[in-house]
């Protein structure tokens, strides 16, 4: 069985909701425990174990639209941010095989890319490594 829950805070616990199932309700003093402790209530509720709940979303509400907001766009603004460090990553592979194609030593890479040798190095190991993957 999937269900989804609702989690309000309420003075120091978390009040839980379980929309889909008529009078489940309950709480818990963390966020990490919401799952667990809606999974058990359900199951109580329709006589089925909680092994076989899943929680496919906890929604969360602070009572804050405003910290709400600000939790959306501090969520948003991290994955733009490992986004750009993988592009980053990929790009910086590529230029240190392109350099190191042209004859470049890898303490020249370093220097150009200011990156240390041993950086350039294991930027080196992981294309050749990329590379092979591809061709297989």
């Amino acid at each position: 069985m999937k269900i989804t829950v609702k989690a309000r805070r309420s003075e120091g616990w978390w009040a839980v909701e379980i929309p889909e199932v008529d009078g489940a309700f309950t709480q818990a003093k963390r966020l990490d425990q919401v799952s667990a402790h809606a999974a058990d209530a359900v199951a109580v509720l329709e006589g089925i174990s909680p092994d076989q709940i899943e929680v496919e979303a906890v929604d969360y509400d602070l009572g804050d639209p405003a910290m709400t907001r600000d939790i959306g766009e501090a969520k948003k603004l991290s994955r733009d941010a490992q986004r750009a460090a993988e592009n980053a990553s990929t790009a910086m592979r590529a230029v240190v095989r392109k350099l190191r194609e042209r004859g470049l030593s890898v303490r020249d890479v370093g220097t150009i890319l200011q990156i240390s040798p041993q950086r350039v190095s294991q930027l080196e190991n992981r294309a050749t490594t990329d590379n092979q993957g591809r061709r297989s």
